[in-house]
């Protein structure tokens, strides 16, 4: 057993077979994978990685299987799979999780290819863990997933106040050990105790305020949206080019190789976020204003580079020189709560008023970006009003935008 000093839980206990795993290539990688993507760009300190988190969540995952009165084998099984639920992750995290999923079909918690074969595989085999089962709790396939991939998952209480406790953002605050002491599991997963409802409400506020704040700022949004264009393009267009290898490189071999393509386009989209010399809102407007249903179809960089297309051509500039940005809609917040004095299983919203507005407010916050340079930001701003037929602002709504 070996302890390491973790800045969010304290201290972390890990067990020779997660030593074995945490040595291994696949798990070191995580050390240059970014947890928050460009969000550096925003909050200078937010630069901890996949690889800390990854620690965290097999931390948390631990005391909920202690919770839960899972024996040692399933214990084991849940924690190994919580330190490699991220392994799956190409560069920069969820930044190029689109591209990925586009040129490679596979989304980061599909981890087949990397832990049923090879290195880990054999770690597995070795303790007796079937790697197909670690496979089906991290995609959320497995009775026990939703430890970690459910509405109340030790995934989301990690990264929440670790992304908080780098940032500085003093929204990402839960109670997880008073959330994981008010678990219970039944036959659909794990549910809450309505002791903890208090506890659950603040993680749940907790991801709301994230969202706008650090998740979805539009800094990191612009950042990401310039990446995307530049690694798209260079994966379309380099005869060398393999999704695979993409995504499979940490963070600093993709910036590298895009800033020195031999495509200028990709080049000068590289250089531009390495240096944060990023492009400007020419729009950016709420759900109220835009048809989403229609623009929620077939959602992709494929569409939006569609989208940014027309925009660039009715407004008479460079293709390259408009990038489109349509976020998928919030899902709804939503988990199972025991009611102790009936022993029925609710759902949160009938004991909690609290979620409906937290819904709301995550509805309220999505937000369609259209970007471009300095020069092209007011042609550019009237095209995509045209081409996406948006309403005009009340009076209300007009904000500056910089």
């Amino acid at each position: 057993m070996k302890i390491i000093k973790d800045p969010v839980h304290g201290y972390v206990e890990a067990d020779a077979l997660a030593l074995r795993l945490l040595d291994s290539e696949v798990v070191q990688r995580l050390r240059h994978i970014s947890q928050l993507g460009f969000a550096n760009l925003v909050y200078p300190g937010a630069n901890h990685t996949r690889f800390e988190h990854s620690l965290g969540t097999m931390h948390l995952a631990r005391l909920m299987s202690q919770q839960l009165g899972l024996d040692d084998e399933e214990t084991k099984l849940v924690t190994t799979a919580a330190l490699l639920h991220d392994v799956g992750h190409g560069p920069f995290s969820h930044v190029t999780e689109p591209v990925m999923e586009e040129f490679t079909g596979r989304s980061h918690h599909e981890i087949e290819h990397l832990v049923r074969e090879g290195t880990i595989a054999g770690i597995l085999e070795a303790e007796g863990i079937d790697p197909a089962e670690v496979c089906a709790v991290v995609s959320g396939e497995h009775r026990l997933a939703s430890i970690i991939h459910g509405s109340l998952d030790v995934d989301r209480m990690d990264y929440l106040m670790r992304d908080a406790h780098y940032t500085g953002v003093p929204y990402g605050t839960v109670d997880a050990h008073r959330l994981i002491r008010s678990t219970i599991l039944t036959d659909s997963g794990v549910a809450l105790h309505e002791g903890g409802i208090n506890a659950a409400e603040s993680l749940l506020i907790a991801r709301t305020l994230m969202r706008p704040a650090v998740y979805f700022h539009h800094v990191s949004r612009i950042a990401t949206s310039m990446f995307v264009h530049a690694l798209r393009k260079e994966i379309l267009n380099a005869p060398d080019a393999d999704p695979e290898a993409f995504a499979r490189m940490d963070d600093a071999a993709c910036m590298e190789r895009l800033k020195h393509s031999t495509n200028p386009i990709t080049r000068d989209l590289a250089r531009r976020v390495y240096v944060r010399d990023l492009y400007k809102r020419a729009l950016y407007v709420g759900e109220d204003r835009v048809n989403v249903a229609a623009l929620q179809q077939d959602l992709g960089p494929a569409r939006e580079r569609e989208i940014a297309a027309a925009i660039a051509e009715t407004a008479g500039v460079p293709e390259d020189e408009v990038l489109v940005d349509i976020p998928r809609l919030p899902r709804a917040l939503s988990m199972e709560v025991r009611v102790r004095n009936s022993h029925a299983m609710v759902d949160i919203e009938e004991v909690s008023p609290l979620i409906n507005t937290l819904n709301d407010t995550r509805r309220q916050q999505w937000r369609l970006g259209v970007y471009t340079t300095k020069r092209n930001r007011e042609a550019v701003e009237q095209a995509a009003m045209e081409v996406l037929r948006v309403k005009r602002a009340t009076k209300q709504d007009k904000l500056a935008v910089t």
